[in-house]
């Protein structure tokens, strides 16, 4: 009885892993010489419940959040914990795309599986920049072509700078519902129904062997996470 308890406790405790995500909330547009403020939560996006600091799984309070500019070059930027989130900010000096990026694998495993958690955001200064991936540093990521209400949105996702063609996508709408999108050939994509911030979260899972902090895994679950609104 008590291994059973024991191994319905670990699935109940991957379950909820899996079910939490990192995210980062910042305006996706910004101006020269102007503060661009940002916030990373974790915790579950369906249910708009972000997690206390103090109660973030294992590590993942330990993320770094990393800033790229238009040219390239990277920058840690530094971030200041609040109830149930982190702050940070940052001032455009050039016109451009910058890149907001976190890729962070929790210390503790799920059993024998490496939880690692990466989330991005794009802000674009000046007239008719377009957004891409081209400076996300992130294992996992996609790129965005968003439309507007009921216009398709098409989702890319890279694995390691690849097409991705083994992914899981859900997509979370500012009306609470939850859906799982198909994807083939690193491709996905959907119709908002609404005007509002939808949350996209693509994962994937890979059987690898390692040794992560001093203990061995078999696996790794991937997650990546982009907050984008349809106007």
């Amino acid at each position: 009885m008590k291994k059973l308890f024991v191994s319905t406790a670990m699935l109940l405790l991957s379950i909820s892993i899996y079910a939490h995500a990192l995210w980062i909330e910042t305006n996706a547009t910004g101006k020269k010489g102007q503060q661009q403020d940002v916030k990373i939560f974790y915790g579950e996006y369906a249910e708009f419940s972000p997690e206390k600091v103090k109660d973030w799984y294992s590590d993942v309070k330990d993320f770094t959040l990393w800033l790229v500019a238009p040219d390239g070059q990277k920058k840690q930027l530094t971030t200041s914990p609040q109830e149930d989130h982190y702050t940070a900010s940052f001032t455009p000096d050039k016109d451009g795309v910058y890149t907001l990026q976190v890729s962070h694998s929790a210390k503790d495993l799920g059993r024998t599986t490496v939880y690692q958690f990466n989330t991005s955001a794009i802000v674009a200064v000046g007239k008719n920049e377009t957004a891409d991936v081209k400076h996300n540093l992130n294992p996992l990521k996609f790129q965005l072509k968003a439309g507007k209400v009921n216009e398709p949105v098409t989702i890319q996702a890279f694995y390691k700078d690849a097409a991705s063609e083994k992914m899981s996508v859900t997509v979370f709408s500012p009306k609470g519902w939850t859906k799982q999108v198909e994807g083939k050939d690193g491709v996905a994509e959907f119709v908002p129904e609404w005007k509002g911030k939808y949350m996209i979260e693509v994962s994937r899972s890979d059987d690898e062997k390692g040794e992560h902090h001093g203990k061995e895994y078999t696996g790794i679950w991937r997650c990546a996470t982009y907050l984008v609104e349809i106007k």
